[in-house]
């Protein structure tokens, strides 16, 4: 017998550009949006929603660049969830620097042993993505929940395909995105910087259907 799907259907949109990011290490450091790009993105999460009939439900980190867009959608009459679990990368001393004043060698260092070196004794990629893959699981549970009662509940339903999984909306951080990606395409961690791959534009849209993890993270024998 198959497994249910723990990961839901997802639909992502990276947040918009934020203010003074240009050339920095950006993790956790709670950069601001402008708030013209904030609506912008706003309103075409909701036409997006308008046209396939999805709940006016919407999660976001804490941090200004994507809690902008959630706040945006719920004084348009959306919920917004805010959850931590949704973070960027915490890069740890190095955020909010400068690639520039980053030692070469220390970069070296976290490029030689990509999946488990703690950038700035911040989070390492293994960490992220196991956090993620949490996560994923969580808004999993409340996925089941949203479907439940949008089947029940006839404004979103009607004129829309019944047995049509009901996505999981999220404002969300490039790493997080990448992370959600990789645990569902990958059973290991890349081994290398070269296999992870690039950023979603600001603003850009990524989605993936409801599927089953497969991510199984494993610590390397000389951490064991």
């Amino acid at each position: 017998m198959m497994a249910p799907p723990n990961v839901p259907h997802v639909m992502a949109w990276r947040h918009p550009r934020p203010v003074g990011a240009e050339g920095r290490c950006i993790g956790r450091t709670n950069l601001p949006v402008d708030r013209r790009k904030a609506k912008r993105l706003a309103h075409r999460i909701r036409r997006a929603a308008r046209q396939h009939g999805w709940p006016r439900v919407v999660h976001t980190s804490s941090l200004q660049r994507c809690a902008a867009v959630g706040r945006q959608l719920r004084h348009w009459g959306w919920r917004h969830h805010i959850h931590d679990d949704l973070l960027e990368m915490d890069f740890g001393a190095w955020d909010g620097l400068c690639w520039s004043q980053i030692a070469h060698a220390d970069v070296d260092a976290w490029c030689q042993d990509f999946a488990h070196h703690a950038p700035g004794g911040g989070e390492s990629l293994n960490a992220m993505l196991q956090r993620v893959a949490c996560s994923l699981a969580r808004l999993s549970t409340h996925a089941s929940r949203l479907q439940a009662a949008t089947s029940i509940s006839s404004p979103y339903a009607a004129g829309h395909d019944d047995n049509a999984s009901v996505p999981v909306l999220i404002v969300a951080h490039a790493g997080w995105i990448l992370s959600a990606r990789w645990v569902v395409r990958h059973t290991a961690a890349p081994t290398h910087a070269g296999e992870w791959p690039p950023a979603p534009r600001y603003g850009e849209p990524c989605a993936w259907s409801a599927t089953s993890l497969q991510y199984r993270p494993v610590e390397p024998a000389s951490r064991r």
